[in-house]
């Protein structure tokens, strides 16, 4: 799905967000083939073959979206292929350990890690949300640099700090306390309402600062 057009505004001129539809529109391809299909995947498989036909079908899922990028003569990614990569190795030590805890912990800790850094960066000069956030709507330097929104991204910055460590902790919990099935469905389930929650929260709060810069 093609990414929604967004002008560049002159300084003169102030940002305009696309709509919540068609922001959402644009999400919804990405939530379900980075979380929930990959996680339907590996269910299926499990269902079908027990946890090695559930390993087997999450990485062969993985591939496949690299072949047909390939096959329609599309660049891909360097993020996928570095996922591809973590995935393989993810699956050879649980096959080779038997252990599938293994394979779930590695992103878990890893959205400990993303908590980390959006906490630890939210006083920094640029906080990483700043990144993320100009890498999704571009802005001007002189809006980037106002007060107001230098406040934002500090709150920004915290509140997906805050929503990462709520999904690590709900995750490592679960995946220690639960069988494999209750963390699969509970897990991704849990993890999307709060995902789309503070997605939404943030685009209000930013809507809310653009226009009292505005005003201003």
């Amino acid at each position: 799905m093609t990414a929604p057009t967004i002008a560049l505004p002159s300084p003169a001129q102030h940002p305009v967000l696309p709509r919540i539809p068609v922001l959402i529109r644009h999400a919804v391809p990405r939530v379900l083939e980075g979380m929930i299909l990959p996680v339907a995947v590996f269910y299926a498989g499990l269902l079908v073959a027990g946890i090695h036909g559930g390993l087997l079908m999450a990485v062969a899922w993985v591939y496949g979206g690299v072949a047909l990028r390939l096959v329609r003569r599309k660049t891909v990614p360097g993020t996928v292929l570095l996922a591809m990569l973590a995935i393989t190795v993810r699956a050879v030590l649980a096959l080779v350990t038997g252990d599938v805890v293994i394979y779930f912990l590695q992103p878990t800790l890893g959205v400990f890690c993303a908590s980390l850094a959006f906490l630890g960066t939210a006083a920094a000069p640029r906080p990483l949300i700043e990144r993320v956030t100009t890498d999704l709507v571009p802005l001007p330097d002189h809006l980037v640099h106002h007060p107001r929104m230098r406040r934002f991204f500090v709150h920004l910055s915290l509140l997906w700090g805050t929503v990462q460590f709520v999904n690590g902790s709900l995750s490592l919990w679960l995946l220690f306390s639960e069988s494999i099935e209750t963390y699969l469905i509970v897990r991704t389930a849990a993890v999307a309402l709060l995902m789309v929650l503070a997605a939404l929260a943030s685009l209000l709060a930013f809507k809310r600062v653009l226009r009292a810069v505005q005003r201003h």
